[in-house]
């Protein structure tokens, strides 16, 4: 259950500690030679190294293993545009849990302001300094712009988590769900409700997984062709999902679905809308902290399967399962980018970290915590980012 005093303890926490991060050095200044070997007269050789071979700023300094976590506070949890400042302590958190689940130093970079062009341009500039770049909580659709420009102009991996790792570790839950009602080699038509960040990055990566038969639900209705609200994202979205041309609502779209995945706002799903589904359905209602529909009213309406973001329910889809081993993956291979293959491998292998035996309608996911999941992905995510560079280098000869 939910700790009735987590908001009082949690701001004295963040009071007791000024907040999550600390800069540690990894050497000791002990004496004048470690003074000269650490800093002037010695580094001066080691800059000489680098002005000679660029790319020894990974081996010779601490940028191979440090990741930015870029925000302009627009889109925080579910707080909406607070601003960069307040920003902040999500930022520290994912710093936080990058360094303990993958041992990578992440670095919050809170920018005040909310300039399309001008994040693009401050990225850019401060990309010396990282190996890879987190975005964080930047509000759809200047997102995708933001993240598209970003990985045309870098030589460094840049991956906007709200999108891609709620699509990682949708997909890894659903591949398990389908295992617990006997649907994983079947058609599935399924409803994802939110056409934002999230919502179209999970419906782009089940595509080039697979899936079909999806149809996408916004605000203003059901994302469809020609509809004069769409955005340019749901626009070319609607090119590729909702092969039946339906319009309307999420009633319209949610008969015969077998899946259902939330990430849009709390009650958006009713009871009836489950028992308008598919036989055996799995419902995913994401929206935090309130979910769509709250675990029991689904199961009572015929659920098969529920999962939601939040941690005092069995099924968490949490993110966490996904970037720090990504990123661990990433940059272990060297890799410029984070392809789609890249993703579909880390979401296989979260969903892999459970054997058959002990996926159940409980158990679609790894607990959060687990400390075996990071590891999996990395190893995925780096295989299938070397093998892409093999099959790059033949094709070159």
């Amino acid at each position: 259950m939910a700790n009735p005093n987590l908001k009082e303890e949690a701001i004295a926490l963040h009071q007791k500690h000024s907040g999550k991060l600390e800069i540690v050095g990894k050497m000791e200044i002990t004496d004048e030679k470690d003074l000269s070997l650490v800093y002037t007269p010695g580094v001066a050789d080691v800059c000489k190294q680098i002005a000679e071979q660029p790319d020894k700023v990974n081996s010779l300094t601490s940028r191979g293993n440090m990741v930015a976590i870029v925000t302009d506070g627009t889109a925080v949890l579910g707080l909406g545009n607070i601003g960069p400042k307040a920003a902040m302590p999500v930022m520290e958190g994912k710093a936080l849990l990058f360094k303990k689940f993958a041992n990578i130093d992440g670095f919050p970079v809170c920018l005040n302001t909310q300039d399309t062009d001008e994040i693009v341009q401050i990225i850019k500039a401060l990309s010396p300094t990282f190996a890879g770049i987190n975005l964080e909580d930047i509000a759809a659709p200047r997102c995708f712009e933001i993240e598209e420009r970003l990985k045309e102009e870098l030589d460094i991996p840049v991956f906007h988590d709200d999108q891609h790792g709620t699509a990682i570790v949708v997909l890894a839950a659903l591949t398990n769900a389908l295992k617990v009602v006997n649907k994983l080699n079947q058609p599935i038509k399924m409803v994802i409700n939110g056409a934002g960040a999230a919502g179209t990055a999970i419906a782009n990566l089940l595509l080039h997984a697979g899936f079909k038969d999806i149809t996408l639900v916004s605000l203003e209705g059901v994302v469809a062709k020609g509809e004069a609200w769409l955005n340019p994202m749901q626009a070319k979205m609607a090119e590729v999902t909702n092969l039946a041309g339906v319009k309307g609502t999420l009633k319209d779209a949610i008969t015969d679905a077998d899946v259902f995945i939330g990430v849009s706002g709390p009650g958006a799903m009713k009871k009836e809308h489950i028992q308008a589904m598919a036989k055996d359905p799995i419902v995913l209602a994401l929206a935090n902290p309130i979910p769509e529909i709250y675990p029991e009213e689904a199961i009572e309406a015929g659920a098969a399967v529920v999962g939601t973001g939040r941690s005092d329910y069995p099924n968490q889809v949490n993110n966490l399962l996904a970037f720090p081993g990504i990123f661990r993956g990433a940059l272990d291979a060297g890799a410029k980018t984070i392809t789609m293959e890249m993703k579909i491998a880390a979401a296989y292998a979260i969903a892999d970290v459970l054997s058959d035996k002990e996926v159940n309608a409980n158990m679609i996911i790894p607990d959060a915590l687990d400390a075996r999941v990071a590891q999996r992905v990395a190893e995925a995510v780096a295989t299938t980012a070397l093998q892409r560079e093999r099959v790059a280098a033949l094709s070159a000869n």
